[in-house]
């Protein structure tokens, strides 16, 4: 989990094709993914962003605060999903 972000307060527009293109600037993104609620399909406002080096995660999370699709963003370090 080390080279993956939580990105929060995502725009409901935006999309994974989005994150991985704005994150990109850091290093390469591996996987960009934006959650979907099951029944509707619309966006839940937060997604992940994986990158191929660790390195990139420190700059990246300096993304923090700043605006994109009009919102500001949420980013943090992924965490585990707890086991239930």
């Amino acid at each position: 989990m080390a080279n993956k972000l939580f990105i929060g307060n995502l725009a409901w527009e935006t999309g994974a094709e989005d994150l991985k293109e704005h994150f990109s600037q850091f290093g390469e993104v591996v996987d960009a993914f934006v959650a979907t609620d099951k029944f509707s399909g619309r966006s839940r406002g937060f997604g992940f962003v994986t990158f191929a080096d660790e390195s990139s995660v420190a700059p990246a999370k300096e993304l923090h605060g700043t605006e994109f699709n009009g919102r500001d963003l949420v980013v943090d370090d992924a965490q585990e999903k707890p086991q239930d």
